[in-house]
C-alpha cells in the first residue's frame, strides 16, 4: 500500500510505528471493518489515517471467505491451508468464479470519512500456480489474463489489482 502513495505523501508512519492497538473487526463488510481501523487509528493518533480491509469472495461458497479471508488460514493466518480449503469447499462445484475486494477508508481527526472499494474478478485455479504476491493469489486468475496473480509480475499487478482500483478512487476523491 505504501508505495502506491508514495507519490503524494512525503511520509506514512504505521499503526504499529505509533504502537497503536488493533480494533475489533466487528464490522460485517469490508466497508465497515476498514471504516473501524481508519476512525480508532484516527483518534488514537490524532492524525489522518488510512486501513483498508480486503479479501476473497467466491460466489459458489457463498461469499465466503470474504471477510474472514484471512482466518479461513487458522491462528497462524497459513495461506496454503486457506487455498486447500477453498478448493476442498469447490470440489463438487462447477462455478470457479472468485473477485477480491479492496475497501480503503481514509479518516480524519474532524471526523471527516472517505470509503471507496476496488474489485477484481477471475476464476479460481487448482493447482496453486506462483510464488509472488501473498494470500489465495496463486489460485486466482484475473479475467483476461493466463497467468495467476501468484506468478504474475507485482508491478504488473499492481496496475490490475483490487487496490489499484480502490486507490484510484480514493485520489479521485480525497487528493
Amino acid at each position: 500500500m505504501c508505495d502506491l502513495f508514495k507519490n503524494l505523501v512525503p511520509k506514512l508512519i504505521s499503526a504499529a510505528e505509533l504502537n497503536l492497538d488493533e480494533p475489533e473487526e466487528t464490522g460485517i463488510s469490508f466497508a465497515e471493518n476498514a471504516e473501524i481501523k481508519a476512525l480508532a487509528a484516527s483518534k488514537s493518533s490524532n492524525l489522518p489515517s488510512l486501513a483498508d480491509d480486503s479479501g476473497l469472495v467466491v460466489p459458489a461458497l457463498g461469499g465466503e471467505p470474504g471477510i474472514y479471508s484471512a482466518r479461513w488460514g487458522g491462528d497462524d493466518r497459513n495461506f496454503d491451508l486457506a487455498m486447500e480449503r477453498v478448493n476442498r469447499e469447490l470440489s463438487n462445484k462447477s462455478n470457479r468464479e472468485a473477485h477480491f475486494v479492496c475497501s480503503l477508508s481514509l479518516a480524519w481527526p474532524d471526523g471527516y470519512l472517505a470509503t471507496v472499494e476496488g474489485r477484481v474478478f477471475g476464476q479460481l485455479v487448482w493447482p496453486p500456480k506462483g510464488d509472488r504476491g501473498f494470500g489465495y493469489d496463486p489460485i486466482f486468475k484475473a479475467d483476461g489474463y493466463k497467468i495467476t496473480f501468484g506468478e504474475m509480475d507485482p508491478a504488473a499487478k499492481h496496475k490490475i489489482s483490487h487496490r489499484a482500483y480502490a486507490f484510484d478512487k480514493l485520489v479521485k476523491i480525497c487528493f
